[in-house]
């Protein structure tokens, strides 16, 4: 990490078909070895399954996905004379857009449907409605900040 200066955020260009920044994240985040025709594919055609599949517009139950799977809260560890405590904090948007688009990625690529494709579609429509593991992980996250509430006094 630089001691000089912040590294300025660099402005994500919105993707080409829906004119979303947001989408291009998430394409950016679904791409492996730096293969962004093969992201951009498997991203257009979860969003076209999903779109037919919940006869909505696809951006829009995209960012409800995106919205249901976002944390408030999260623990980070503090260390306090000797001792470690989980401590609650409130999480950024930035961070809090970073992790939902994360655990997305990761609780689709953990199911197991054939493709991809079906398998980012059904995860999308799962958080869309609330269930699904990416929405489990957030409620976990939740569950263990209200578990530690007691230590939120060492909140920095």
């Amino acid at each position: 990490m630089s001691r000089r200066h912040r590294a300025e955020k660099r402005e994500v260009i919105p993707d080409p078909k829906f004119g979303d920044a947001i989408v291009s994240k998430f394409m950016n985040s679904v791409m492996l070895d730096g293969k962004k025709s093969a992201a951009e594919s498997i991203v257009y055609g979860a969003l076209d399954i999903v779109g037919s599949k919940a006869g909505q517009d696809p951006v829009v139950l995209f960012h409800q996905a995106l919205e249901n799977v976002m944390p408030q809260v999260e623990v980070r560890s503090r260390r306090v004379g000797g001792a470690t405590y989980q401590v609650p904090v409130e999480v950024r948007v930035e961070r809090r857009q970073a992790l939902a688009i994360r655990w997305l990625i990761a609780a689709a690529r953990k199911r197991n449907e054939t493709t991809m494709i079906g398998r980012l579609s059904g995860e999308l429509l799962d958080a869309s409605n609330n269930r699904g593991s990416a929405v489990k992980k957030r409620e976990d996250t939740h569950k263990m900040a209200d578990a530690n509430k007691a230590f939120s006094h060492y909140r920095w």
